[in-house]
């Protein structure tokens, strides 16, 4: 089984505009589909910022759902996600933001708290799908 790394734009230009990490927003090979924990991209300008957490995360998980539709996949396909928050107390707020994506019969999934990203954000969720 071959994989294959997905384009997506507009993801994949500020992925080479803010990265110097070899990455890929999205890979397929046969009927799994692997999404990369990405930052909240602002959708328009592709810039990092200090925003609100229910803000950044509507942004991240907007990114993964294109990622997704991109591989051929959905939201319902999703089997697991991986949360990475740099504080416990995002929880409730990033699960407010959560549910509205996975409103029913939600993936698997795990909350890790980190000391802090690279940049200016709080969050990234990275997840893994079946077509």
């Amino acid at each position: 089984m071959k994989r294959e790394v997905i384009q997506v734009e507009p993801i994949s230009s500020f992925l080479q505009r803010w990265s110097s990490l070899p990455v890929a927003p999205v890979t397929r090979a046969g009927n799994m589909v692997f999404v990369s924990g990405l930052p909240p991209f602002d959708p328009k300008t592709g810039e990092l910022g200090h925003v609100a957490i229910d803000v950044q995360t509507e942004r991240v998980l907007a990114q993964m759902k294109l990622c997704l539709e991109a591989a051929g996949a959905s939201l319902d396909n999703v089997m697991k996600c991986n949360l990475y928050c740099t504080s416990s107390k995002h929880f409730a707020a990033v699960n407010a933001v959560y549910t509205r994506y996975f409103p029913e019969n939600p993936p698997a999934r795990i909350f890790v708290c980190i000391p802090e990203w690279t940049g200016p954000f709080d969050i990234e969720i990275d997840c893994i799908a079946m077509v």
